[in-house]
């Protein structure tokens, strides 16, 4: 039965409605059960004490009137024992058994044992011949003249006792069952209050999913649905925010692409009729190669920083513990070899900054901040790079930046007029922003002294190196990044 009904509330065929109505009925069920048969016990235990008590003091009472004559019985009211219900015998030590005629005997062993010791007492519940039930209780009982010892056996029918029990436990039976009944019809108004906002968060799902609309769903209350259909919410705001950055991506990314591809192929054009004619005057030809060569170029940049920016925000893969200096160091190694010709650098590292990061993106976020500085230093100028504390400084002496492009030089391909004739896809600051970000610091974009454009970048890091100088990222506490709010 119990597997039975255990394989009825695991059946996920059913409604969780119907299982959770099913779960509060075999819940009542059982406290009803419980309940009643403490109530039928508890009852049954008062009643046969009750007749205990009884029949000892009806034993005590008849010891008083046998204490000169216990063999014969002489002064036994034979009509007051009949009006109390009682059956009396008596036993001798020696098994001889005294009692009145006619009457049914219930000598055991227990009460053998009570009339050979003269001690102690006995009460348990016994059948005649006829197989009618009787409650017994025995006594020990001394004759003073013979020195006899004897045991006072006292009988008393449980007929009408029966008949209570039986009617009380038909009362408890009635009872528990109106109330399961009830606790069924409850459990299930119950059950479907409970599952409505559950059924309404589903009907919200699947209009999501059937229009593809991320439309949060009313939530109300403080309950674990509650908490449920915010999270679901969250879960809708996270979802909108990435679609609506992959779907600003993409079109950036076709309005980008667009302006290359289409000069690329309008210069394949004049490449491909030019074999056919002729028409082209003479070294227009190689220009217009190497004029490919630059498209295919910045189209190669342009790829890079998408795929680059197509990546999660947090750091990724695990970080790993690094010395900023050494990744500052190979940026502007990498920088200086393709760097315009009779650019100055005023390069100053104070002081290695020890942090959990990648390195790679690290450096190409650092690389950008450089190529951006080469890229608008005029000639024969200076780009000023300082490492102080957790604070980089990376500056230029070109136009700088103008206010109205200060708020706007981290998003993704945003140029400003002066950076329209220049190379590049306006990624790179883009992926400088992320990086940093993505690493738990900041970046911050101004004009420099020097005049020219200056870029702050502060990252959370350590001045002193980790003790061991073997130590891995296990040295570190790689559970989280601390993040800068400034």
């Amino acid at each position: 039965m119990i597997g039975r009904l255990r394989a009825r509330l695991s059946d996920h065929r059913r409604g969780l409605q119907d299982r959770l109505a099913l779960l509060i009925a075999v819940a009542v069920f059982c406290s009803v059960a419980v309940t009643g048969a403490a109530a039928y016990l508890i009852t049954l235990t008062a009643v046969n004490s009750q007749l205990d008590a009884e029949l000892t003091q009806v034993g005590n009472i008849t010891a008083e009137m046998l204490h000169d004559d216990i063999e014969t019985m002489g002064g036994i009211n034979e009509s007051a024992l009949q009006a109390a219900n009682v059956n009396l015998e008596v036993l001798r030590a020696d098994n001889r058994l005294f009692q009145l005629p006619g009457k049914p005997s219930f000598v055991t062993p227990a009460e053998r044992a009570i009339a050979m010791t003269g001690e102690g007492s006995s009460t348990r519940t016994g059948y005649s011949k006829t197989g009618v039930p009787y409650r017994i209780v025995a006594v020990p009982l001394v004759d003073t003249k013979s020195h006899y010892q004897y045991a006072l056996v006292l009988a008393r029918p449980l007929g009408s006792t029966i008949a209570v029990m039986n009617s009380l436990l038909l009362s408890l039976l009635l009872v528990g069952a109106l109330a399961i009944v009830a606790a069924a019809a409850v459990g299930y108004v119950i059950a479907r209050a409970s599952i409505d906002p559950l059924r309404q968060l589903g009907v919200a799902v699947a209009q999501v999913t059937a229009t593809n609309r991320l439309v949060p769903v009313p939530v109300d209350g403080n309950d674990e649905v509650a908490d449920l259909g915010r999270t679901f919410n969250r879960m809708l705001k996270a979802l909108e925010s990435s679609r609506e950055r992959q779907r600003r991506l993409i079109a950036d990314a076709g309005h980008e692409l667009r302006t290359p591809l289409t000069s690329m192929r309008t210069n394949v054009e004049l490449l491909v009729a030019d074999e056919k004619s002729g028409m082209l005057p003479p070294g227009a030809r190689g220009d217009i190669l190497r004029d490919v060569a630059a498209q295919l170029g910045e189209f190669t940049t342009l790829i890079g920083d998408l795929v680059q920016l197509s990546r999660e925000d947090e750091v990724q893969p695990h970080p790993e513990p690094i010395d900023f200096r050494d990744v500052l160091n190979s940026a502007l190694a990498r920088v200086k070899r393709r760097g315009g010709p009779g650019i100055g650098w005023d390069v100053s590292i104070e002081n290695g900054l020890y942090l959990l990061g990648e390195p790679d993106a690290l450096e190409r976020a650092a690389t950008n901040l450089l190529d951006n500085a080469v890229k608008f230093s005029p000639p024969e100028g200076t780009i000023h790079v300082s490492l102080v504390g957790d604070r980089l400084r990376v500056a230029d002496e070109g136009p700088g930046i103008a206010e109205a492009d200060l708020p706007h030089v981290f998003e993704r391909f945003y140029r400003s007029d002066q950076a329209r004739t220049a190379p590049g896809s306006g990624l790179g600051l883009s992926i400088v922003a992320q990086t940093i970000e993505a690493h738990g610091g900041w970046v911050k974009a101004g004009r420099a002294p020097e005049g020219g454009a200056e870029f702050q970048v502060r990252l959370p890091g350590s001045l002193t190196p980790p003790e061991d100088s073997d130590a891995d990222a296990s040295d570190w506490d790689t559970g989280s990044l601390p993040r800068f709010v400034d």
